[in-house]
């Protein structure tokens, strides 16, 4: 049994910034992550991060382009916050050796990104997240803190408590992927789980690999509500073979869009006629999946991004990494040709429900970063804030969790603050997946031992995990391929009420079916088919809540369009898309969002650029 203050699942930037703040409070701190943390795909972001630093910016500018990029979907207590801090937290990356480009006179440069009203963005070259996750991994080791690393944390220990708002979480129970040990980690104060996204649910994703969901499965089922899942940002540059990521950077610098016939149709088609390529990411990605489907795409699957006029010094100043991946994936030299991009899945604008201080309504469990839901992005994400959102809200979440007095909207987190209730049935049997509600320790409760809710919660993997070693069964692989087929045909940018329920239907399907699963390599060390087994739970259930929460949700808003509902319904729909696990019986609900912030209050208006 490993004992710590805190506990960090996961090592990305939310992650790193969790610990160190956690740290600098004089918590004992450690790391356990199924990574090394500069192999994070925090490390894969390129574009940069959004902090109003000039005198002619404001953050409240910044405040309010996030809550209409986010369809105003957004809580503004959680936007207010994001805008405040990052301006702060950039310059203490900066005064920590974070290599930021720089205007000739010394002042950190920065440039225009999509939806933001002044060049806000800050950046370090193309590989901005690269740096980052370095900068903040040089923190955490000249603060000695403890990172276990290739540790793969399979579930919670949570007591058993019948309502989950009543439950405290004591620990995880973690798989050593170098050993095969389960062992457990017991939190004297608090889990911080910071896992990033599930860009794995579909099968073209910008994501890694390693981007499954563990984080938000795991609070999922010990409990927690899971809010506006259906809203997936679909970035308009992936690169159509592998789904590797083209900056936003590309368009900020210049960037032009074309279709088969060399329209820029952005412009040219009625899109975005103020904006261009500029406009938010949702709406640039309908528009390339439009002309692709009217015909006008590039052998019927992509378009052209095209950067050739701005000249080789300017890309290779700028941008060098963008010319590699497109030579290395695609075969272009993008000094001399323009690189086919399409949509690929990016970026999950919900996940766990939390406050700004990262807690949930489990005591002792917090989130932080992109899975974790505040809500800052609510229906659209705008590029260059998902690196602030990482080190404000990790930061935040470290210094609570060890015991600073964080100020926090007064704002209920958990099932009691729903509003009403969704008139649409689950229609779903999440029970019917093995351990699906193993990670509420059976003999917990809210008087349990700390030491006993974690040691059981061990036994129940070990036997979970020796039981998938052992038998004959179903190969994962088999079971996620038809999970991510599905989820891209029928819950993409483009949605239908048939898909979706289609969609439900299929997802069940995998459910049983992975009721049966097993693992074909019987090695107790370095065994990615177990882990990956492990992951495919958590695709499944992610998955059915992101299908869910779109069928629910009739309405047009941000990155969630629906066929039979072309509007955004302000009367009907500002409010958040809740799903509760709660040991098994699935509970879809709503709470209202908030638009009053402490800045000013948010009215919706039309959304255009």
């Amino acid at each position: 049994m490993h004992e710590h203050d805190v506990l960090v699942v996961g090592a990305g930037g939310a992650g790193l910034r969790a610990a160190i703040a956690a740290a600098e409070e004089g918590a004992d701190v450690a790391i356990v992550t199924k990574l090394h943390p500069v192999r994070s795909h925090t490390g894969a972001a390129e574009g940069g991060i959004n902090a109003a630093l000039q005198d002619e910016d404001s953050w409240q500018d910044h405040a309010y382009d996030t809550m209409k990029g986010s369809d105003f979907l957004g809580d503004a207590p959680a936007i207010e916050t994001l805008a405040s801090d990052a301006p702060e937290d950039v310059i203490q990356l900066d005064h920590w050796g974070m290599p930021f480009s720089r205007e000739e006179d010394g002042t950190v440069s920065q440039r225009p990104f999509g939806g933001l009203s002044y060049p806000r963005t800050t950046y370090a070259g193309a590989e901005t997240g690269h740096h980052l996750l370095h900068t903040m991994y040089e923190q955490v080791v000249k603060r000695g803190i403890e990172v276990y690393e290739e540790w793969y944390v399979t579930d919670l220990a949570v007591t058993d408590d019948d309502d989950p708002e009543d439950r405290t979480c004591h620990g995880v129970a973690a798989y050593d992927i170098k050993t095969g040990e389960v062992e457990g980690f017991q939190a004297r104060d608090a889990v911080i789980l910071a896992t990033g996204g599930l860009g794995q649910v579909f099968d073209h994703t910008t994501n890694a690999v390693a981007n499954t969901g563990d984080g938000q499965a795991m609070a999922y089922r010990a409990g927690v509500p899971l809010e506006d899942m259906e809203f997936v940002q679909f970035h308009p540059t992936s690169l159509p073979s592998t789904g590797v990521l083209i900056s936003e950077a590309v368009r900020g610098e210049g960037g032009i869009l074309y279709n088969e016939d060399g329209e820029r149709f952005m412009f040219e088609n009625g899109y975005a006629n103020n904006e261009g390529e500029l406009a938010s990411r949702d709406v640039v990605s309908r528009a390339e999946l439009t002309e692709v489907n009217d015909g006008r795409g590039i052998d019927e699957e992509y378009i052209h991004l095209d950067m050739r006029h701005l000249g080789e010094e300017r890309i290779m100043d700028r941008l060098e990494n963008m010319v590699h991946l497109a030579a290395d994936f695609e075969g272009v030299d993008a000094l001399e040709e323009p690189i086919p991009v399409k949509p690929g899945q990016h970026y999950q604008m919900g996940g766990i429900e939390t406050n700004e201080n990262g807690e949930t309504c489990i005591e002792g469990l917090y989130a932080a970063g992109e899975c974790a839901c505040v809500s800052v992005h609510g229906a659209n994400r705008l590029g260059g804030n998902a690196l602030p959102e990482l080190f404000v809200f990790g930061k935040r979440a470290g210094y609570h969790a060890a015991g600073r007095d964080m100020k926090a909207a007064e704002i209920p987190v958990g099932p009691s603050a729903r509003t009403e209730t969704s008139d649409v049935s689950p229609a779903v049997d999440p029970g019917t997946v093995e351990g699906a509600s193993d990670n509420v320790a059976a003999d917990g409760g809210v008087t349990a031992d700390p030491t006993t809710v974690v040691e059981r919660e061990v036994e129940i993997e070990r036997e979970r995990i020796e039981n998938l070693l052992e038998r004959d069964g179903t190969n994962h692989a088999d079971v996620r391929a038809d999970v991510q087929e599905t989820m891209t045909e029928h819950v993409n940018v483009f949605r239908t009420e048939d898909g979706l329920e289609t969609a439900l239907e299929e997802l069940q399907e995998a459910r049983r079916a992975y009721q049966d699963v097993a693992v074909e390599d019987p090695s107790r060390t370095f065994n990615t088919d177990l882990i990956h087994t492990l992951e495919t739970r958590n695709i499944i259930d992610l998955a059915e809540t992101i299908a869910l929460g779109a069928l629910a949700r009739t309405e047009f808003r941000g990155a969630h369009w629906r066929a039979e509902h072309q509007t955004r319904k302000d009367d009907e729909w500002l409010k958040h898309t809740m799903i509760a696990w709660d040991d098994g019986d699935l509970d879809l609900y709503f709470v209202p969002v908030i638009l009053d912030g402490e800045n000013k209050t948010y009215e919706p208006v039309d959304r255009s650029y």
